[in-house]
């Protein structure tokens, strides 16, 4: 492999990388904090892809399309707070996983009735459709850039909200003993909410940004929401800065694996057979990852003390 496309395929996996945290911060807080397990947490990265799109062609804009999609997101989250999840609360996890699944069965096929089944497409604001030279005759697409950008500004101020104002003190105290912040007089059930809000709207706009380089379609928060939870158990359970840094290596590894993989084994096998077993390889080998991270800090790299 040349260095060019090794400079693209990493590129690639950092822009997937921050696309992760989006959607695992929230998941990250929402489980720490509230100890509750919401399986639908995907389906606000796919309601998110699914508004930013359709209300980016309504303003012919993609500017707003995001600007409001991200307070819709968020009114999403807090109405499926309110009408389903704030009754799970005090229940087991297998109640709630149960519960979170039949939410995204209901909210996939209300998308269908909504959008139909045929993939969305959403195109890129223009002042950042076209490349930028990284090394002579290799561009590398704008908007990937600036994914790139938005997902570690948002880092960066999600870092500063949650270490550095009392809101965050709140979550972060929340997180370590509900109980206790509740007995201090803070109204807990209102931090619960407002910090489910605040995640399904990150999780929209990880869809938003998202789908101008993905196919829009129902069903396409299942795949994120799964390495969504890798990345919470790899990084530690309420940690943002162990989701951050878990979402980048995820994300390193699976762009990097599958490219890769395929032609190490061209060295020992033929083309064909290799570019399979590549394929299947790669795809397993962020979970490998994280059984042999897991095997040596089994409370994840950053865990929350409690």
């Amino acid at each position: 492999m040349s260095f060019g496309l090794l400079l693209v395929q990493g590129l690639n996996g950092l822009q997937f990388g921050v696309l992760l945290f989006l959607v695992a911060a929230g998941l990250t807080l929402v489980f720490g904090v509230m100890d509750f397990i919401n399986l639908a947490h995907g389906v606000q990265y796919m309601l998110g892809a699914y508004l930013g799109a359709s209300l980016a062609s309504l303003t012919g804009s993609f500017w707003g399309g995001l600007l409001l999609a991200l307070p819709a997101t968020l009114a999403s989250g807090l109405v499926l707070e309110w009408l389903v999840f704030r009754h799970l609360y005090d229940r087991d996890h297998l109640s709630q996983v149960l519960a979170t699944f039949g939410v995204i069965l209901f909210l996939n096929e209300a998308v269908k009735l909504a959008w139909g089944t045929a993939p969305l497409q959403m195109a890129p604001p223009e002042l950042l459709a076209g490349g930028i030279t990284l090394l002579p005759g290799l561009q590398y697409p704008a908007y990937r850039l600036a994914i790139l950008a938005a997902g570690l500004a948002t880092a960066g101020l999600l870092w500063l909200l949650v270490e550095r104002t009392r809101v965050g003190a709140l979550v972060r105290a929340g997180a370590t003993n509900a109980a206790m912040v509740a007995a201090l007089g803070v109204d807990i059930r209102r931090l619960f909410m407002l910090v489910f809000g605040f995640g399904a709207m990150l999780a929209g706009f990880a869809g938003v940004m998202a789908a101008p380089i993905l196919s829009v379609e129902p069903g396409m928060g299942d795949g994120v929401l799964i390495l969504a939870f890798v990345v919470i158990v790899i990084g530690g359970i309420g940690s943002v800065r162990g989701a951050f840094v878990a979402a980048l290596l995820v994300g390193l590894v699976e762009s990097l694996g599958r490219s890769l993989l395929p032609d190490l084994l061209r060295l020992v096998m033929a083309a064909s057979p290799a570019r399979q077993a590549g394929a299947a390889i790669g795809s397993m080998l962020v979970y490998a990852v994280m059984a042999l991270i897991l095997a040596v800090r089994p409370r994840g790299l950053f865990p929350v003390r409690g």
